[in-house]
């Protein structure tokens, strides 16, 4: 259900060492950095985030099954009071086979739906 999760942080350096910290006697090391912007840490993936933004907002990230349920997620989830916050495609700065698309809920939380693509086209 869930691939992926994130907070909102004011201060990544600040929020890296706490969660360096925190989270390291639970197997959670970090996986993928941008510096200044993301940290993601997990066993096999970036399964939980933290990222820089003016807004306290969660992100939250469901598993698809296909492309195809990414696509319709998003115009669903536009057509329902939610607004644009990346149309469905290839992320190849996450890497080569995520194919998301993210949708702001009617609160302002991103919400993602994405596809491991295990034979990325693009």
């Amino acid at each position: 259900m869930l691939d992926h999760s994130g907070l909102a942080v004011k201060d990544l350096v600040v929020a890296k060492t706490f969660y360096v910290a925190a989270l390291a006697p639970l197997g959670l090391p970090v996986r993928f950095e941008v510096p200044e912007k993301v940290v993601g840490f997990g066993k096999d993936w970036s399964e939980f985030m933290v990222h820089v933004a003016e807004t306290r907002h969660a992100h939250i990230s469901f598993t698809a099954p296909s492309k195809e349920v990414v696509e319709e997620f998003y115009a669903k989830g536009l057509a329902s009071g939610g607004k644009d916050n990346g149309a469905p495609g290839y992320r190849k700065k996450i890497n080569a086979g995520h194919y998301a698309a993210f949708v702001l809920d009617p609160e302002g939380n991103n919400i993602e739906a994405v596809f491991h693509d295990p034979n990325p086209s693009e």
